[in-house]
């Protein structure tokens, strides 16, 4: 018998009716895999690729992945694909950082307020149930069909989109923290500081995603009114001229640009949260 055999012999038996702990069972998601949420675009990748090769899609509606490619790199050579992408991201980012500062201005009055809340809350739910693109008319019968009311419309949309998360998030702020806190006689700076932004800034984060997403959608119309230069404006010409691969390429910058601002948004949001244990954790 060897010692480990010795020593197992000689522990106590159980006790009648002991029943062994069963093991607890992990109901919370498994750990992350890097870079998993990019299967699903290999595989629809390989799906086309599929398709292309077999001969089952029509190169006309629908060029090959390695046709979007070459025609990508003439474009990026010739210096047209840089230079529209330099323009579209500065209306994006101009109009996003406008409408960012607006829409948490617009939550913080009306989520800290009655009478903020009073004022601002029902203006935004109007506008939230106007469609911007709808007021793509009124907008150039204002501002022109220069880059005004192009970023004036991205800046309403991303304004608009993030308010409604950062203000439900203010709302819902659990009361008894607030009870607590007047109990403390805490200031109303430090109830700010200490409460208010930490419990808002899930919503925050999760508007900015949205608001993001939303002025990259908003970017592709307007710039295919009236414009003389970016993506939207280079695939309209490109479906004037039935180039499909010259569509994808501007579709796939988009969803590049926009896959990057939502890993990038996520990633702050992850350090800033750090302290916040999640289902995902």
């Amino acid at each position: 018998m060897t010692v480990v055999s010795a020593h197992l012999s000689a522990l106590p038996a159980p006790a009648a009716g002991f029943t062994a702990r069963p093991a607890r069972r992990r109901l919370g998601l498994r750990r992350q895999v890097p870079f998993a949420r990019l299967l699903g675009v290999v595989l629809l990748l390989a799906a086309w690729s599929a398709g292309a090769y077999l001969g089952l899609l029509d190169p006309r509606k629908l060029s090959a992945p390695w046709t979007v490619v070459a025609t990508a790199w003439e474009l990026v050579t010739d210096g047209q694909l840089l230079s529209n992408i330099a323009v579209s991201v500065q209306r994006v980012a101009t109009g996003v950082v406008l409408g960012v500062l607006i829409g948490t201005t617009l939550a913080l009055i009306a989520g800290l307020s009655r009478v903020g809340e009073s004022l601002v809350d029902g203006v935004v739910q109007l506008k939230r149930s106007i469609p911007t693109l709808g007021l793509v008319p009124l907008m150039i019968l204002w501002l022109g069909i220069g880059d005004g009311f192009k970023v004036v419309l991205i800046m309403l949309a991303a304004a608009v989109t993030l308010y409604v998360p950062t203000h439900s998030a203010l709302i819902g702020i659990d009361r008894r923290l607030v009870e607590l806190s007047e109990i403390q006689s805490v200031s109303r700076f430090d109830f700010i500081r200490q409460v208010v932004i930490p419990g808002s800034l899930p919503g925050f984060f999760l508007g900015l995603r949205l608001a993001v997403n939303t002025s990259w959608l908003v970017l592709v119309v307007v710039e295919s009114v009236n414009a003389t230069d970016g993506l939207g404006k280079m695939m309209q010409d490109a479906q004037n001229y039935g180039q499909a691969d010259v569509i994808l390429v501007a579709l796939a910058v988009y969803g590049i640009f926009g896959l990057l601002c939502d890993s990038g948004i996520r990633i702050l949001e992850r350090k800033v949260l750090s302290w916040r244990q999640t289902l995902a954790d």
